[in-house]
């Protein structure tokens, strides 16, 4: 998949902060012109303490602003384009924030605070100038450091004609990208655009796993005017799939858009890929990591005294180590330790090698039956939850010997390693657990990462506890 890296991560947030701080100090320099610049009449006198009364009012402008500006995606990073066509988009939100805050204002002025009609007809153009002043300084900062940071995303392009070139130039331009194209793959008999040195050139399409094993680290596959097959077009999105590469294409290819794509463009040449899912945006992210720490620091307080007991409970029923630790795989394919409650005798796998658990599992304890039972061997992870290793709801994190078996053998198997896993999930509270049909895990994982929102988090997180399905 695309990398993203702490850069991006700072830019956001300096954005954040940037136009709470751009529309906090509008709405006082709205405030000043109305009362104190000289420019208008004021009739009935000013309030000495004006200022301070309109600090709260100040503020809500900033919060309402920051949620439009998040609902518009005005802080997706990295910005790509030219700032003159973020204007229409930012002028925009500006508006929406101020009818939003006079909505408001008007509705609670007789039981809170009552705000100068002047000082919200003068907010909309004065945030607007603050705000596009800006975010104009920040789009240079930010382009001044991509400009002298090193290329994070290797590209690799299908095609070699014109299309390809033209793509390639577009990337290279948009430094705010830091994308590196690798290379070409063309057909032998397709002659490469003038453009394209012959050394780029590193092969034919159906040499792209042999590229993809020699060059490390390619981030994102285009298919830009090579001529394949449908077949081999899916052949290539499920083995970019399975090594965790991002696919996308020239749309002139596709006759039909459905609603599960996107589009993205670079130089005006429009990107087909997967559409972009709730958790790709920042802001979602940090609302599901605020409720993954909410979640763990409760669940740790509360199943202090379980594990306490569980812990002598087992100690006393088996000899062996009171924690079961055990390798999975996380987001991104990154290789995890998960803690559990031990329900089984030591080395339960030494003959057999990575088994699932099964019905009446012979290697299961007396006490280990019940905790499965009723998922309580699950409580220490509560601490993966907060270490960052996982989320409170999510795909099931398996092994990294099931991870190699099914990337190969299940289509869009590795789509679900886009976030973090989970203690629980859509699939798991609808009994896909254990020794159960991967496909149709894989379609309650992907519909989870597909609709997400909090609400969806705590339906599951209510359900997990009645939840008792396959749980052996």
């Amino acid at each position: 998949m695309k990398k993203k890296d702490a850069l991006e991560v700072l830019f956001t947030v300096w954005a954040l902060l940037a136009d709470a701080l751009a529309l906090v100090g509008a709405f006082f320099l709205a405030t000043w012109l109305r009362f104190d610049s000289g420019l208008f009449t004021v009739r009935f006198g000013r309030d000495p303490d004006l200022y301070e009364q309109y600090a709260p009012a100040a503020l809500a402008f900033a919060l309402i602003g920051l949620w439009v500006f998040a609902r518009l995606g005005l802080f997706v990073r990295p910005q790509r384009g030219r700032f003159e066509s973020k204007i229409p988009r930012l002028v925009r939100a500006c508006g929406l924030a101020t009818l939003t805050s006079a909505v408001l204002a008007f509705a609670v002025r007789n039981l809170w605070l009552e705000i100068s009609a002047g000082t919200l007809a003068l907010t909309f153009p004065v945030a607007v100038f603050c705000v596009v002043a800006e975010r104009y300084g920040l789009f240079r900062l930010e382009l001044h450091y991509a400009r002298h940071s090193e290329a994070i995303n290797k590209v690799l392009l299908l095609g070699a004609g014109e299309v390809a070139a033209r793509l390639r130039r577009g990337l290279a331009d948009d430094r705010k990208l830091r994308t590196e194209v690798v290379g070409f793959l063309a057909d032998a008999d397709t002659v490469p655009d003038p453009t394209i040195a012959p050394d780029l050139v590193l092969g034919a399409p159906g040499e792209l796993t042999d590229v993809l094993d020699r060059i490390p680290g390619i981030s994102q596959v285009i298919l830009a005017g090579a001529a394949l097959s449908h077949a081999r077009i899916v052949e290539i999105i499920l083995l970019c799939e399975q090594r965790m590469i991002q696919f996308n294409m020239v749309p002139d290819l596709f006759q039909v858009m459905t609603g599960s794509m996107g589009v993205q463009s670079v130089d005006d040449i429009p990107l087909l890929g997967v559409a972009e899912w709730p958790l790709d945006r920042f802001a979602n992210r940090c609302l599901k990591r605020a409720e993954d720490i909410v979640v763990a620091l409760t669940g740790l307080l509360l199943s202090a005294p379980i594990l306490a007991a569980a812990a002598l409970l087992i100690r006393k029923g088996s000899p062996g180590p009171i924690f079961y630790r055990q390798e999975r795989c996380g987001e991104q394919g990154r290789v995890f330790t998960l803690y559990k409650l031990r329900t089984m005798v030591p080395d339960a796998e030494k003959e057999t090698g990575p088994v699932w658990a099964a019905p009446d599992d012979a290697r299961r304890t007396r006490v280990g039956a019940f905790l499965r039972r009723y998922n309580l061997d699950e409580l220490p992870q509560f601490w993966n939850v907060l270490k960052g290793d996982m989320s409170a709801v999510g795909p099931r994190p398996e092994r990294p010997h099931f991870v190699e078996k099914f990337k190969s053998d299940v289509g869009r198997y590795m789509w679900r390693h886009v976030s973090k896993p989970g203690m629980t999930g859509w699939a798991q509270v609808n009994g896909l657990r254990g020794d159960t049909s991967i496909e149709e895990r894989i379609k309650y994982d992907l519909y989870y990462l597909e609709h997400w929102s909090l609400a969806f988090d705590f339906k599951i997180l209510l359900k997990t506890f009645v939840a008792r399905q396959n749980a052996y």
